[in-house]
């Protein structure tokens, strides 16, 4: 039976906390529908004190910052780049189009249309989160996205350089710096300066994340998202340096960030609090990581490694990373998690930052029923259909009569029936609500 050395907050805790955003994001969002720029312009001033005539980044202040960094970081951000248009494109090919003959003279088949426009979200209030750009803009563009727009918050009192060139580099055709609910809100509903997306994509704190919640529907969204998760899944293989490093090196994202041990082995467990408490006393984010580590931290043993399987799945957590003496059988019976990190060698920051794969993951157990951000998020998959003898298109619509009667659906059947008249020869009656079957026999 698993043991918890060392718990979380509870759900109802969270659930409070939970509760005042999604009152500040309801409030926030009418007023960005009623006043459009004037609203977004406050928020603005109110939230990171930064206002200008127009939020978007011109040409020449685009080159700007991408003059402050120096060629190596523009290389490096190439580099990530290169790794993550690769992969999308290597995604975006097994997507194949469909084009079948299902009946004599019946073809039915799929395409992939790319969404229109994108608006992109890129963290960047605390961290200059860079590598959300190569994850949003740049996969967007390799799904053939015709209008991607960005927003980032501005950092340190301006434009954060390496966010502007990373979008720049990624292919944005609107670089915005403006932040938070406002950005969101812009993108989604428009305002009088800044036309509005179909689809907003990107993570954020809790309150983008609630904003893109609110606004589903109206727009779509890449995935419900919450506070960086990662769960580390080790045994006896592994020491608790390793497990504490990367158990901590998420939980600096931010103080609400669930950090996770599960493993078969009490003596690692040990080990990796003590280790966790030397690291916090050293790391430069130590302060924020501390926190979560505190209030939403956890370390688990289990009794076997099919124990740990079904936790974890439980757990369904954003980041697995697995290190073990059997890893390969995780990925092949592990069902709920956003990325799945197999090895010691492997980590979740190489995911997030350059290896290639997407960081915009499920978070909030939301892995139960999604994966994370790819390509194929920006392709819209929408069957057609073709009729091309009068042979089947009068057989069909016999079946198509009948069961549209059975159905109550006299205006359907109709559709069947002329066809069986114009198509098949057979004089057949008009169907009526008083004679459901008459038409179809």
């Amino acid at each position: 039976m698993a043991r918890w050395l060392k718990s979380s907050k509870t759900v109802e805790e969270r659930a409070e906390a939970n509760k005042q955003v999604r009152l500040t994001v309801e409030t926030i969002l009418a007023d960005i529908e009623k006043r459009g720029d004037d609203a977004v312009r406050e928020l603005s001033r109110k939230f990171d004190g930064w206002d200008r005539p127009d939020f978007r980044l011109t040409a020449a202040e685009i080159e700007a910052c991408k003059a402050e960094l120096s060629e190596q970081d523009l290389s490096d951000i190439a580099f990530a780049q290169t790794q993550v248009r690769n992969f999308a494109e290597a995604q975006k090919a097994t997507m194949l189009e469909l084009e079948i003959e299902t009946l004599p003279g019946v073809t039915l088949g799929h395409k992939h249309i790319p969404i229109n426009a994108v608006g992109c979200y890129v963290p960047g209030g605390k961290y200059p989160l860079l590598a959300s750009a190569h994850m949003s803009v740049l996969t967007a563009k390799v799904a053939g996205c015709k209008r991607v727009i960005t927003a980032a918050p501005p950092f340190h009192g301006k434009a954060a350089p390496a966010i502007v060139a990373a979008q720049a580099m990624a292919g944005a055709d609107e670089i915005m710096v403006l932040g938070g609910i406002q950005a969101i809100g812009a993108m989604a509903i428009g305002t009088q300066s800044i036309k509005p997306v179909d689809m907003l994509v990107g993570p954020g704190n809790a309150y983008v994340a609630e904003a893109k919640r609110q606004l589903y529907g109206r727009v779509g969204i890449d995935l419900f998202a919450g506070p960086t998760e990662t769960l580390v899944i080790a045994d006896e293989t592994v020491d608790g340096e390793l497990c504490a490093t990367d158990l901590l090196g998420q939980a600096e994202h931010g103080p609400t960030s669930p950090a996770i041990l599960l493993t078969t082995s009490e003596k690692l467990a040990r080990e990796t609090i003590a280790e966790v408490e030397r690291l916090l006393a050293i790391l430069p984010t130590g302060e924020v990581a501390r926190k979560s580590w505190t209030d939403f931290g956890e370390v688990i043993v289990c009794d076997s490694h099919q124990e740990v399987l079904e936790i974890a799945d439980g757990i369904a957590s954003e980041h697995v990373q697995v290190m073990t003496d059997r890893d390969f059988w995780f990925r092949d019976n592990l069902s709920n998690y956003g990325a799945l990190f197999l090895g010691p060698r492997t980590n979740v920051a190489y995911g997030d930052k350059v290896i290639g794969t997407n960081h915009t993951l499920p978070t909030m157990k939301a892995a139960r029923y999604t994966g994370g951000l790819w390509v194929g998020k920006f392709l819209k998959t929408c069957t057609w259909q073709n009729v091309a003898t009068d042979e089947a298109s009068a057989m069909v619509g016999e079946y198509a009569s009948r069961l549209s009667m059975l159905e109550g659906f006299v205006g359907h059947a109709e559709q069947g029936n002329i066809r069986v008249r114009r198509y098949g020869g057979r004089n057949i009656p008009y169907a009526t609500a008083a004679s459901p079957r008459a038409a179809a026999e």
